[in-house]
């Protein structure tokens, strides 16, 4: 998919200023016993994640200015490899009318809650999660320092969802919270779900949506660990919320998201749902760096 792990952690330097953006971007054998009635349910093979095959159609596309998404995936998602730009990062290309005012169904990958309030639960790692994940033992956290979380959250399919996240152990309550907040204001989150490797590794499509936080990887430009390697950074809604610096803009596909007005569904702004649930738990965000904006980033130290 060319992932959005490609978007975020370029080091702040003073006042909040990037110098570099960051790398192109979604546990013990037996889970603990979750903390409230939800069961964490078997994920779906990670193949249903994988795109419809490319096909080839002749349907006219509206003019940008009529287009209504319908919540549909378009087949072609996650296929169109964009030509690569010297640091390897994809070209930016104009956002596909399809994709403006993105509003696209969840793939459930754990069983959806059976009501309407908020559901979680939270425990060690299960293996055949850590198995498509991107850890491995160079990663700067051990397995026991990260812990594995399911939420419910809101859709742009007007439905509610279970989302999976690997995390920090030290932060699990307080990110726990912030989604409980996202939840009760109806924030709609596309798709919340942990990160493969070979996502990681795949050329860059600049249309990825995928909420998350660990990922191991390094910040780009830098010797050190990114943020995300430690559970400690969070992605919100990337294509909606892209990082943009000089002609960057991470998904690639995403700079009709330049715009930031409030109407369009899973924008963040300042002083929003979201920017105040993750400043309640003193968490900076992105979107308030001066050199680069990466609106989908939240971290613990800003980073």
């Amino acid at each position: 998919m060319g992932l959005l792990v490609a978007a975020c952690n370029a080091e702040p330097v003073a006042g909040g200023d990037v110098t570099d953006p960051p790398l192109s971007s979604t546990m013990p054998a037996a889970a603990a016993a979750p903390t409230t009635s939800l069961p964490v349910a078997e994920p779906v093979a990670p193949a249903t994640l994988s795109p419809s095959p490319t096909t080839t159609t002749t349907t006219t596309v509206p003019p940008p200015s009529t287009t209504i998404n319908p919540f549909g995936r378009p087949d072609w998602l996650g296929t169109r490899v964009l030509p690569l730009r010297a640091d390897d990062h994809g070209e930016a290309q104009p956002t596909p009318p399809e994709l403006e005012n993105r509003r696209l169904e969840t793939l459930d990958l754990l069983p959806r809650p059976e009501g309407d309030q908020f559901e979680w639960t939270m425990g060690p790692i299960p293996e055949d999660v850590v198995a498509r994940s991107t850890w491995r033992e160079e990663c700067p956290v051990t397995l026991d320092e990260l812990v594995y979380v399911t939420m419910s959250h809101w859709g742009f399919d007007d439905a509610f969802h279970t989302g999976e996240m690997i995390v920090n152990a030290v932060w699990a309550d307080e990110i726990v919270d912030v989604f409980r907040k996202l939840h009760e204001a109806r924030y709609p989150i596309e798709q919340m779900r942990v990160i493969r490797q070979e996502e990681v590794d795949a050329l860059p499509t600049g249309d990825w949506n995928d909420t998350t936080s660990f990922v191991c990887r390094p910040a780009v430009g830098s010797g050190n660990w990114s943020r995300h390697a430690h559970g400690l950074a969070i992605d919100i809604n990337p294509f909606h919320n892209p990082y943009f610096k000089g002609d960057l803009v991470l998904p690639e596909l995403a700079s009709f998201y330049e715009d930031r007005d409030p109407m369009h569904a899973g924008v963040i702004t300042p002083g929003d749902a979201v920017v105040t649930a993750f400043a309640d738990i003193g968490w900076p965000w992105g979107g308030n760096w001066r050199s680069a904006k990466d609106y989908m980033h939240f971290s613990d130290n800003g980073h």
